[in-house]
């Protein structure tokens, strides 16, 4: 692995329970954080050394990302960083936009205020990762509000598919640089601003702001 690449992954050790889905959750977070870089080649037991583990936990992780599209198994290499370009996370935010805005416009309409209300907590959770800048707590919160939204639709499939969808559309561009804090401030507002209306049942405003939102990440 390259000794740079090795360089830019936060040093940390996990807990030996569930140590595999730490794991994959610390790398989940290196995704985002832009600590693995794409197109840049990994090794399970330089991974395992890093976080304080063999390289067992480290390979089985890496092969959920693989599942995911995160990253690519190399034999007797590794795992590679899939390269993301415009065209593909243009292609996420359009496929996100035609399978959320419709359903949130029909929830809109038929989910009462308390149901909304319910939301509040999620949403302020979004607020408060985006004025820390923590961008990996950001990415995650910014999920979970996603999912109590469309959870209100019932529809278990949708909430599996719009999950995927979300998480790759969250793996940052080669070279992009680091998500201002004003940037995540500003999208968390909109989700505060979104959950209002909706309390509120404020159905123009809501349509305007799930079509906004909606464009904002295309």
């Amino acid at each position: 692995m390259h000794e740079t690449a090795r360089a830019r992954i936060p040093a940390q050790k996990v807990l030996r329970h569930s140590v595999r889905g730490q794991v994959l959750d610390a790398l989940r977070a290196a995704l985002v954080d832009g600590d693995l870089v794409p197109g840049e080649i990994y090794s399970g037991p330089a991974l395992g050394e890093r976080f304080g583990v063999s390289a067992t936990p480290v390979r089985e992780a890496m092969q959920q990302l693989a599942l995911e599209g995160a990253v690519e198994c190399l034999p007797n290499r590794g795992f590679r960083v899939v390269t993301r370009t415009p065209g593909v996370m243009a292609e996420l935010a359009e496929v996100r936009a035609l399978l959320e805005v419709p359903v949130m416009l029909r929830l809109a309409r038929t989910v009462p205020s308390e149901g909304w209300a319910a939301l509040r907590p999620a949403a302020a959770a979004t607020v408060e990762a985006a004025e820390a800048g923590d961008l990996a707590g950001y990415a995650e919160a910014d999920r979970r509000f996603h999912r109590e939204v469309l959870a209100l639709a019932g529809n278990a499939q949708l909430l599996q598919v719009a999950e995927e969808l979300h998480r790759r559309a969250q793996w940052p561009l080669p070279g992009a640089a680091r998500t201002p804090r004003a940037v995540l401030v500003a999208e968390a507002g909109e989700h505060t601003a979104l959950l209002e209306a909706l309390v509120a049942g404020d159905l123009a405003l809501s349509d305007s702001l799930i079509h906004a939102h909606a464009h904002a990440q295309a």
